[in-house]
């Protein structure tokens, strides 16, 4: 569905969940024909979850959460049910985690109509579907508003009373004493104001500075970089990229494909190392196979580097995660780069994906060779539409 559509109901009880890459909360509110709820119990969350035709239901954590309508239970002057969806998390916005609603036959799990709201940004809560009655049928239709004041905005708008925080209670005024008029009061010094304790140090811009492993393992932010440098000594052993991802959801297989593009010193593609290629540079890369689900505990598909057999025209690797299959990283949670070393089994770097984007490819990490012959790996997380390795070619080059 796109915004504003709208389908007719062939079922009298539907399903309406709403799912993310980031846990949601979900309600729903009974509205009359002026478009608000008759009093607080028209409100159906998860502190209210049961009312008159609306269902709330818990996913638990490992499915969505969800609204039931039973549309012949609905009583007379409810004319719309809104279905609305904000993060579970105080104040996250929908910036990079695109929920998607499914609307289902609540009798035989059927889909008879999935949308997803269009560039989100500062929203932190959403009406994102409603079903409502037009002469005697009822029809769902495909909302997506937005409220920059969370689900507090929303229920304020359809009339649900919110209990603002007391203020906190203001200290009564002390009493003054009048000075005598006769003799005049002596002057009386005020001890001066302790200083202000120093501000803290500002926290260094992510990227900013380089990190080495003198201190055992590194944990990256996007654009940090770490020399893969021990003691003052390169490490030129070799070593491991563990790429990894869950499903958003249990039950959902989600085929990703981690590859390493090789290039030369002018950003010329030299080869690419992926599911279809499983050697590259006189087998100096080498890739474990595809993972079709995702899966299970631990790396999903690990790429080996034997950083002193790379020929010297190999001067950058960059680490890629595409979705052949097309899904999207909004359904993907814990996706993941980690720098292992292959002899000891040893953690050395790791970088998190702490959000996401409704893209097919997100470029995870590169290694670059230096002048001096060390390698350093930068924290990347950039999201590209892209479903192949090929089409990740000229993205990645361009970020080297």
């Amino acid at each position: 569905m796109t915004p504003g559509s709208n389908i007719p109901l062939s079922a009298a009880r539907v399903t309406v969940d709403v799912a993310a890459p980031v846990r949601l909360d979900v309600s729903g509110l009974l509205l009359t024909a002026d478009g608000k709820v008759r009093s607080d119990d028209d409100f159906i969350f998860y502190n209210q979850p049961n009312g008159p035709g609306v269902t709330y239901r818990s996913g638990g954590g490992t499915s969505p959460d969800a609204i039931v309508v039973d549309t012949s239970a609905v009583p007379s002057g409810i004319e719309k049910i809104v279905v609305t969806a904000s993060p579970d998390a105080a104040g996250q916005t929908f910036q990079g985690i695109e929920p998607t609603a499914t609307i289902r036959s609540a009798d035989d799990n059927s889909v008879l109509a999935t949308f997803t709201p269009p560039q989100l940004g500062t929203e932190t809560a959403l009406v994102i579907v409603e079903v409502y009655l037009r002469n005697g049928q009822w029809k769902a239709r495909a909302v997506g508003q937005g409220y920059a004041n969370g689900l507090a905005g929303i229920a304020t708008d359809f009339g649900v009373t919110v209990e603002e925080p007391a203020p906190a209670p203001v200290a009564p005024p002390q009493p003054t004493m009048q000075p005598p008029v006769t003799p005049p009061a002596p002057p009386v010094s005020t001890p001066a104001a302790p200083p202000a304790p120093p501000a803290p140090p500002a926290p260094p811009a992510p990227g900013a500075g380089k990190i080495n492993l003198d201190k055992g393992r590194v944990s990256l932010q996007k654009n940090q970089t770490v020399s893969l440098m021990k003691g003052g000594r390169p490490l030129l052993s070799q070593v491991k990229m563990g790429l990894g991802w869950e499903p958003a959801y249990r039950g959902k297989d989600i085929d990703l494909d981690a590859s390493v593009i090789a290039y030369g010193p002018q950003r010329n593609h030299i080869d690419s190392c992926y599911f279809g290629k499983l050697q590259i540079v006189q087998g100096a890369i080498r890739h474990s196979g595809d993972n079709l689900t995702g899966e299970g505990g631990g790396d999903d598909e690990v790429i080996t580097v034997d950083l002193g057999r790379l020929p010297q025209d190999v001067t950058g690797l960059v680490f890629t995660v595409n979705s052949f299959s097309g899904q999207k990283f909004t359904e993907v949670a814990k996706a993941y780069c980690r720098l292992i070393d292959a002899a000891s089994g040893e953690e050395l770097v790791r970088f998190d994906l702490t959000s996401a984007e409704p893209q097919t490819g997100v470029l995870m990490a590169k290694l670059i060779r230096q002048f001096s012959g060390e390698w350093e790996m930068t924290a990347m997380g950039d999201f590209v539409k892209a479903r192949t390795v090929r089409n990740m070619v000229k993205p990645a080059a361009q970020a080297l």
